[in-house]
């Protein structure tokens, strides 16, 4: 009993003497990468400052007087902002995926940085005097109304990392696209707020780091009363409330100081969203498991890594780094980063799945499939009746086709509303097919990045190509929705599609694409008006020939997605179920994810990567009961057509004579749309 008692005693003498070690090795690794990114930054930090320090020891004349100012008032305040910065958005990422146990919460997936910079843009554009008050105040505000409408929807479901993920993406789509909207009508602003809005760090004095670098200390004070409460929380919900632990009051706080820092960033430098994702991702994978550990390096690898990315943008792009958006830049770098560690990734919850085949969806009741579908033709055909005869006349009226003028505005409108509904049934039937294939119901083309993977692949096509015809557009538009598709694929194999990990790629593909199309627009090319607004959703420009491709692609694509309707019923059982059945998982999946990546990409060339009806036509259809493969598809088709066409209409109605793209449009009707069937679930 003795000799047990002392063995006993001594494995707790080792454990105890174990524990330093494991908190060190804890520290270890985080600090080796957070020194190495630094040590990177600030060689080439130093490269920057040699040659302007070295030219004024002798006395200097006007040119290294020039130069010596746009170093100290320049680029040592744009370096120290990159630093200020990425601690604040790494910092504020920390918190929300700490206190809301969410590996996925970010300013960015949570809508925070959206709400934000839309309040800034509509306030610089429409009541510029609020900005006298202070741009901090006027961010906040925006900031504060996403979040609340984030949490509002996340509420319903106990803030689940899926409904939280959503609802902050739902948001932060429709956020983008208003602001792209007012954008659009005010294109005499628009390479400024266009570079402003993707994250610019160039500075012209200290005013922006001096201003920082105080909401960063408090922050600081304030997380550092908020760790012990932290700590606990992690024992979860009941163990911290049995040690009298308050946590609805505690997320409240913690929120708080998160949504101010992201708030206060967007308000100086623009939209720098991915470091609050990626750093704190870093953090915990390099072993930073307790809360003080994760805030902490999560803090100094976001400050590191901005700082490296801005010195490497400054030392590649010379002067002309001030035209070009570090926050655009900061996702090629901690995109491919993200990617690379995603495998490491250990998920603690668990995500809604898609509901199987044969089970009742989130609507009441079951339909009559085949009743449904009769009522959904013809309504079908009567929205785009009535969006080919009724238009607005010069005196802003509403009002039949006159006779006189059938010829012309037929010629007119017919082309733009077949494409657009063409577009519509291509896009919702991409989004059944992602969202059967991964169980996951907020899997979608604008989602997963295969529409901004489409838009890479059409930029690529204009900058590369002199004057690319429709069908060159085409194929490097459908190779970028394949590029997307597979790198999404193949990052999540391994972990058999798990909807987190599926998420989480989508995401950083989707950044990466668009901070590439970001950093060409940036660079002032008269290109880029038409970039933008082709990525608005324009319709305008169709012609009958392009409507004509656009119906014969999607009803070849379509034929070819109902032959697989068996296997689109099936595989939502899972990997083993299918396969005992006899479905062929690996050519399954490839001929799914090959007519998905073409759906989308004929898609996008008619109306644009910011469209909602990849994401909101599936669930339509799962609202009325339709959970089979070929009714859903069917009824998700009808209802992304009817959506893009009734659009289109709104977009040439609605500030006659000017016209709104009709890929904004459905983002602006469909998003609220969404948010209340997600409430009423």
């Amino acid at each position: 009993m003795r000799d047990a008692s002392r063995a006993a005693g001594r494995r707790q003498a080792e454990t105890a003497a174990q524990a330093p070690d494991a908190a060190a090795r804890a520290h270890l690794v985080p600090a080796l990468v957070a020194g190495v990114l630094m040590a990177l930054g600030l060689i080439l930090a130093w490269q920057q400052a040699a040659p302007v320090l070295a030219a004024a020891r002798p006395a200097p004349d006007a040119v290294t007087a020039m130069a010596s100012t746009l170093f100290f008032f320049s680029t040592l305040p744009r370096m120290a902002t990159a630093l200020l910065a990425g601690a604040c958005l790494a910092l504020s990422g920390a918190l929300f995926q700490m206190v809301l146990r969410n590996p996925l919460a970010s300013p960015t997936t949570l809508g925070i940085s959206a709400g934000a910079n839309l309040a800034l843009v509509a306030a610089t554009l429409f009541v510029p005097g609020l900005l006298g008050f202070g741009r901090d105040l006027v961010a906040l505000a925006g900031s504060l109304v996403a979040a609340g409408l984030v949490f509002l929807m996340g509420a319903r479901h106990q803030f689940s990392p899926f409904s939280l993920v959503m609802s902050g993406l739902v948001v932060s789509l429709w956020c983008g696209a208003l602001a792209a909207v007012l954008t659009l009508l005010n294109d005499r602003y628009l390479l400024g707020l266009f570079i402003w809005g993707a994250g610019s760090l160039s500075q012209q004095s200290w005013t922006i780091p001096l201003s920082l670098a105080p909401k960063l200390a408090l922050a600081l004070v304030l997380v550092g009363l908020l760790l012990r409460p932290l700590v606990l929380n992690e024992l979860g919900e009941a163990g911290a409330r049995a040690l009298g632990l308050r946590t609805a009051e505690l997320r409240l706080a913690a929120i708080a100081v998160a949504v101010a820092l992201a708030a206060f960033v967007t308000s100086a430098v623009g939209v720098i969203g991915f470091i609050g994702l990626v750093a704190p991702t870093i953090a915990r994978l390099c072993g930073a498991r307790r809360p003080g550990a994760q805030l902490l390096w999560s803090t100094l690898i976001g400050a590191a890594l901005l700082f490296l990315t801005d010195t490497v943008l400054m030392t590649i792009a010379g002067r002309f780094a001030d035209f070009l958006p570090t926050g655009a830049v900061t996702a090629v770098f901690g995109s491919p980063l993200l990617l690379l560690l995603l495998p490491r990734l250990k998920t603690r919850h668990r995500v809604m799945q898609a509901p199987a085949p044969g089970k009742a969806g989130a609507a009441g009741r079951r339909l009559d499939s085949a009743r449904l579908l009769r009522l959904l033709l013809p309504a079908a055909l009567l929205v785009l009746l009535l969006a080919l005869v009724i238009g607005r006349s010069p005196d802003l009226g509403l009002r039949l086709m006159p006779a006189d003028l059938a010829g012309d505005l037929l010629s007119l409108r017919l082309p733009r509303i077949l494409a657009a509904f063409a577009a519509g049934m291509m896009l919702a039937a991409a989004g059944t097919i992602l969202q059967r294939l991964t169980g996951n119901e907020m899997a979608s083309p604008e989602v997963l990045g295969i529409s901004a993977g489409a838009t890479l692949g059409v930029a690529a096509a204009l900058f590369l190509i002199a004057a690319p015809g429709l069908v060159l557009q085409l194929g490097f538009s459908a190779l970028g929705a394949f590029a997307v598709l597979a790198a999404i694929f193949l990052v999540s194999a391994r972990s058999g599609l798990q909807p987190e990990r599926v998420l989480l790629a989508g995401i950083a593909l989707s950044a990466m694409a668009d901070a590439v199309i970001g950093a060409i627009g940036a660079a002032g090319d008269p290109r880029l008006v038409f970039l933008l607004r082709w990525m608005s959703g324009s319709t305008y420009g169709v012609t009958m020939e392009g409507a004509a491709l656009a119906l014969i692609a999607a009803l070849v694509l379509l034929f070819l997605t109902g032959l697989c309707r068996r296997w689109l019923d099936l595989l939502p059982l899972g990997a083993a179920a299918a396969g005992a059945i006899g479905v062929p998982l690996r050519p399954a999946r490839l001929c799914l994810m090959a007519l998905a990546g073409l759906l989308s990409a004929a898609a996008t060339m008619s109306v644009g990567p910011l469209s909602f009806v990849g994401l909101m036509a599936p669930h339509l259809a799962r609202q009325l009961g339709l959970t089979r493969a070929a009714p859903q598809l069917l009824a998700a088709c009808l209802f992304g057509g009817m959506l893009m066409v009734a659009a289109d209409w709104i977009g040439r109605s609605a500030v006659y004579p000017y016209e709104i793209p009709a890929g904004l449009v459905s983002a602006l009707i469909g998003a609220p749309f969404l948010i209340v069937l997600m409430r009423r679930r």
